[in-house]
């Protein structure tokens, strides 16, 4: 339901842009070894298999700079602090709010 969701959120932006979905951390990783055109990952922190943190540590050390967003329920100072501090470049609570979210597009993206 999460993708979904985002999808839709995006298509209210001008912005031209596809999706890929990875279902757990250990995805998200392969996805990123593996696919050479993308602008900006939005990663839940809790995730089976792999979880965000674990996730943002391989990619971080596998040099990949792209700007990751870390999306979660648990939107504490605290959380956001331990997210930035382990290698995301943003943070964003859910469910996402539609500024916010237009704001970490607007920083990362050039919306034509």
């Amino acid at each position: 339901m999460n993708h979904l969701y985002i999808d839709t959120f995006l298509s209210k932006f001008p912005i031209k842009c596809s999706t890929v979905h990875a279902i757990n951390g250990s995805d998200a990783v392969d996805i990123m070894q593996n696919e050479n055109d993308i602008d900006l990952i939005l990663m839940d922190l809790k995730m089976p298999i792999m979880n965000g943190y674990e996730a943002i540590k391989i990619m971080r050390n596998l040099k990949i700079d792209i700007p990751i967003v870390a999306q979660t329920a648990y939107s504490t100072s605290d959380e956001r602090e331990r997210a930035i501090n382990a290698g995301f470049s943003d943070f964003i609570s859910k469910p996402l709010d539609t500024k916010a979210f237009s704001d970490i597009l607007s920083k990362y993206l050039i919306i034509k």
